[in-house]
């Protein structure tokens, strides 16, 4: 007999997505509002959009956000790879304890990450800019390309890796045609989390910019301030979206790769 669920959950499940989701989607349809008042409907509009780009300052803050996201994710992503596949290697022991040093920028709050790199950037005499916040997005992905990729090498095994060993494969021969092609979606799917983090990121970039390298969160945070215009709906709406599609990217290369097979004919 199919057990039933007791109604109360299936409540507390529409209660908790209408609590995550109805701010969002108050954004979205105001970001289309034909007035400047948040509070009335005027009718349907795309004006804010179009002038959202045409606002010097906020394409000033989105080229910021871009070359910080797509330097950070090339270093993070290369980094994280790297350490992933080394750390594989080693003792049981060894592993657990760098495992724990590599978590934790996922654990450690993001303000007193940010004010760690302040501290450390002040004391070696770096001047607040891009390059602070390029090498604390790195400091803070870099954790997030590994746990990913790491979990990838563990539901592959070494089985094919000792097989390519066994038919005379180099080590390089082994990685490139067994070993990348085996994580390169979990390596896909770390550079497009890594990137949606660096683009998404405020308290951390918060206390590490300068002047000169305002960020699109930042921009935001400046604005909102000074009240919540239709520009910053349209604004959020749109890094609402980015940030969406690029997370179902990562989720699809995740998933990609689980239902083929595992054995085929090296190049060798």
């Amino acid at each position: 007999m199919k057990k039933r669920s007791h109604p109360l959950l299936g409540i507390h499940s529409f209660l908790m997505m209408a609590f995550i989701y109805v701010p969002i989607m108050i954004i979205i349809i105001f970001s289309v509002n034909d007035t400047k008042l948040s509070g009335n409907w005027e009718g349907f509009t795309l004006d804010w959009y179009v002038s959202l780009f045409n606002n010097r300052y906020v394409m000033e803050a989105l080229m910021n956000s871009l070359t910080v996201a797509v330097v950070s994710t090339f270093f993070s992503t290369v980094l994280g790879t790297m350490a992933a596949l080394s750390l594989r290697n080693i003792g049981k022991k060894g592993r657990n304890s760098m495992n724990g040093l590599l978590y934790l920028p996922v654990i450690i709050p993001d303000i007193i990450m940010g004010i760690s790199l302040l501290v450390m950037f002040s004391s070696i005499g770096i001047e607040s800019g891009k390059t602070t916040i390029i090498i604390a997005h790195i400091t803070f992905s870099l954790s997030y390309v590994y746990v990913v990729v790491t979990a990838r090498l563990s539901n592959m095994g070494k089985q094919l890796e000792e097989a390519a060993h066994d038919l005379g494969a180099t080590r390089w021969q082994t990685f490139r045609h067994v070993t990348l092609p085996q994580i390169s979606p979990g390596i896909i799917a770390g550079a497009l989390i890594a990137f949606t983090l660096s683009l998404d990121d405020f308290m951390i970039s918060f206390f590490v910019a300068g002047p000169s390298s305002t960020t699109l969160p930042i921009y935001i945070y400046a604005q909102v301030k000074r009240g919540i215009s239709p520009e910053i709906n349209a604004l959020c709406t749109l890094l609402i979206f980015v940030s969406v599609t690029l997370i179902l990217l990562a989720q699809y290369f995740l998933n990609r790769g689980k239902g083929q097979k595992k054995h085929k004919t090296l190049p060798i």
